[in-house]
């Protein structure tokens, strides 16, 4: 559900998208909200992520923002417990590093989920996104490599 488009490459041609991701790179460096407001950009940074071995941090963010256009209820308690699953359980295979007050609210009210109930805890990922991924990421080889590529256009 939360996977990398396989057209995507950093030195290759980018098939995938309506028009040249590069377009976007100069942006990026504003702020991390420019970064994850673009399809491209998110696929960066999701590339830097899995470099550190952090990538869940995007891959929950998505995650929750797919969550929160749901429409139908069953939909929702699917999507609310898969998301659970894979991020915020104890065992989870991709557990995110929340404060053990929002894993037990999760936990607590997963069995009745709403659409705000991942809010604080996708707030506190995109805190640490913002405040130590985001920086890093600007100084990343993906990043400037990709910046050198815009430029040289």
């Amino acid at each position: 559900m939360w996977k990398t488009p396989r057209s995507f490459s950093l030195t290759g041609r980018f098939c995938c998208f309506p028009k040249d991701p590069l377009d976007d790179v100069e942006t990026w460096s504003e702020s991390v909200d420019k970064v994850l407001g673009c399809k491209a950009g998110q696929i960066a940074f999701r590339e830097f992520l899995k470099s550190e071995y952090s990538e869940e941090n995007i891959l929950f963010w998505l995650a929750c923002e797919d969550y929160k256009k749901i429409k139908t209820v069953p939909e929702m308690i699917s999507s609310a417990n898969r998301i659970y699953s894979e991020f915020v359980h104890s065992e989870a295979p991709r557990q995110i590093n929340i404060d053990c007050t929002s894993r037990e609210n999760i936990t607590k009210n997963i069995s009745q989920p709403t659409l705000t109930s991942f809010d604080t805890a996708q707030k506190l990922v995109y805190s640490l996104m913002a405040r130590d991924c985001y920086p890093r990421f600007l100084k990343s080889d993906i990043y400037q490599g990709l910046l050198k590529k815009a430029d040289s256009r």
